[in-house]
């Protein structure tokens, strides 16, 4: 479902998404209200909800989505003011799954490529996490039913044993045949998202290893899985420098860097150059500029630039890894959290062949297993955990424990 105020917007994303065969737009509506109404007639499975609009804005009619269909996904769409910046992010703690940001003219809904894409794969990886987690609904005969949710895979052990899970491939691979009229499945997604199954296999700790620094990368769900993480580390990160690289436009990262500090009860700001890194401090790639660390005569300092975007991104996690490598070496601790693409996994080479550590969030408890999982089929990581277990290992690491 589209829910915007303004009819030519709600026609243009109509258009960018059903220009995707895989999708179907199933209902429309101007205003919170409407949408209500329309979702007792029709169930769907992602909501694209505008924020600003008359008689019901979005984020008044946001819980009420979330509680007329438990489960249900909603991604907010937003100008790129602060305003709509900091209600995007409030409504990630109210229910939403996620946020798009909108093309600052109408007319670049259609012709922004970098738009259309981020539209097509969010509303496409959410819809996707409900068949998983078993709360899609049942869209009757005309839709795509819902599939049981798929099995997690089985915890890599220690010391090398293998796990099965997915693996980006350079190329995407063609969907399986399925039978005309078929619905997709969970069972599908591995076929349709360019993936096939390959054993992970976990590197050792290295002997006494300290983090003496924690860089985190994390993209699509990262705002929710960042707030989670940094909530329960809070004070234990008060002897170490963080950083963290989250695909996000300018205005949104700021918005960020302030939850982020409400979250763990540390300062936590956005990165400027030349900026000095302190040790119990958060340190946020700005967005649409790289982050880079760089070892100066007087310690570590924040450089950024706008240098090409790397997997599409900027700020990328890659840049900020391969510097941080360069001053931490064996003690610089990575956590690569859910997100789409596999940003972070060249990086993350990086910071393994410095005799760092590498960890990812497991396949289960993320959105989208693409960045984490692309680290975890490289053999970089010592440990793939669930988001809620994350905490402790990387509490551990910072205290030095066996």
């Amino acid at each position: 479902m589209v829910v915007d105020d303004s009819a030519v917007i709600r026609g243009l994303f109509i258009r960018v998404l059903e220009a995707d065969p895989e999708i179907r737009v199933v209902a429309s509506a101007a205003n919170g209200r409407i949408a209500l109404n329309q979702l007792k007639r029709q169930p769907v499975e992602v909501v694209v909800l505008d924020i600003e609009m008359p008689e019901m804005d979005g984020l008044t009619a946001l819980p009420e989505l979330v509680r007329a269909q438990p489960g249900l996904k909603v991604i907010m769409a937003s100008t790129l003011t602060r305003k709509n910046a900091a209600v995007s992010m409030e409504a990630l703690a109210k229910g939403a799954v996620d946020y798009i940001p909108k093309p600052s003219a109408t007319s670049e809904v259609y012709s922004n490529e970098g738009f259309s894409r981020e539209l097509l794969a969010k509303v496409k990886a959410h819809a996707d996490r409900g068949r998983r987690d078993g709360t899609a609904p049942d869209l009757g005969s005309g839709g795509t039913a819902t599939a049981a949710p798929a099995a997690a895979p089985a915890a890599p052990a220690a010391g090398g044993s293998p796990t099965t899970a997915w693996r980006p491939r350079t190329e995407p691979a063609a969907p399986a045949a399925r039978p005309a009229g078929a619905p997709a499945t969970a069972a599908d997604l591995p076929q349709r998202l360019g993936l096939q199954r390959k054993p992970v296999v976990l590197r050792p700790f290295p002997p006494a290893f300290r983090a003496k620094a924690l860089a985190v990368g994390s993209s699509t769900g990262g705002p929710q899985a960042l707030f989670t993480l940094f909530g329960a580390l809070g004070p234990a990160l008060q002897r170490i420098p963080v950083f963290i690289t989250q695909h996000m436009p300018a205005t949104f990262t700021t918005i960020l860097a302030e939850h982020l500090a409400r979250a763990s009860g540390l300062p936590c700001v956005e990165a400027e150059d030349g900026m000095p890194v302190k040790v119990g401090r958060i340190h946020v790639a700005r967005g649409d500029w790289h982050m880079v660390p760089t070892e100066a005569a007087g310690g570590a300092v924040i450089r950024i630039n706008q240098d090409a975007p790397e997997n599409f991104c900027r700020p990328a996690v890659d840049p900020m890894l391969r510097g941080l490598a360069k001053i931490y070496g064996r003690n610089l601790l990575t956590v690569i959290l859910t997100g789409m693409g596999s940003d972070g996994q060249r990086g993350g080479e990086h910071v393994v062949q410095a005799g760092g550590v590498v960890m990812a969030q497991d396949e289960a408890s993320s959105v989208v297993w693409g960045m984490p999982g692309a680290a975890a089929q490289a053999g970089l990581c010592s440990a793939v955990l669930p988001l809620d277990r994350m905490a402790g290992e990387v509490r551990r690491l910072v205290d030095g424990g066996p």
